[in-house]
């Protein structure tokens, strides 16, 4: 197993580290059911199917940027995967403002396709705290041209990044029809 080597630069290697240690905390919580939620309106209501917009998106941006760089077009793969940057920041604003101002929704399926929910959630949530590490490295070695990095980092960050996106979109349509 290869290991991905931190970035030359060590101030961005305390960024990355500290990035990708807090959202996770902070996204922790916010899903605390404990945690008095804010009432930013009712327009927040509606952000569980942005998200599910987003993750859609990323997921073609994500395919779109592999083509392109199995294609040799640099050019092109480096503004897909700049979209796809670009969507998980904007995923995860409109994450955290959802779980800032409302419940989290209960998933009312039954039978064999409630541990496959759960299954899907599981995975999801755990490999999407674990990709933001490899994501930042990888942009980060990309814009720093440091493309024996950049490659042994989405060797990690791609895989796990299609899969967290495909089943973000998964669990929002398992969990609609129970969203207020």
């Amino acid at each position: 197993m290869e290991t991905v080597s931190a970035p030359q630069n060590k101030k961005f290697n305390q960024w990355i580290n500290s990035i990708a240690v807090a959202i996770p905390v902070v996204v922790a919580i916010l899903l605390n059911p404990s945690i008095p939620k804010v009432n930013l309106g009712e327009w927040t209501k509606a952000l569980p199917h942005v998200n599910g917009f987003i993750n859609s998106f990323t997921t073609v941006t994500l395919l779109a940027g592999y083509y392109f760089i199995k294609n040799k077009n640099i050019a092109a793969h480096r503004i897909m995967m700049t979209i796809s940057f670009c969507l998980g920041g904007i995923f995860l604003i409109s994450y955290v403002l959802y779980h800032l101002s409302n419940q989290s929704t209960a998933f009312g399926g039954e039978g064999l396709i409630r541990p496959v929910y759960y299954f899907l959630l599981i995975s999801h949530i755990t490999l999407s705290i674990g990709v933001v590490w490899f994501v930042l490295r990888a942009i980060y070695f990309a814009f720093s041209n440091q493309i024996e990095l950049h490659k042994k980092a989405v060797k990690w960050a791609f895989p796990i990044w299609l899969y967290v996106s495909i089943t973000g979109v998964i669990v929002y349509v398992m969990i609609s029809p129970y969203y207020q």
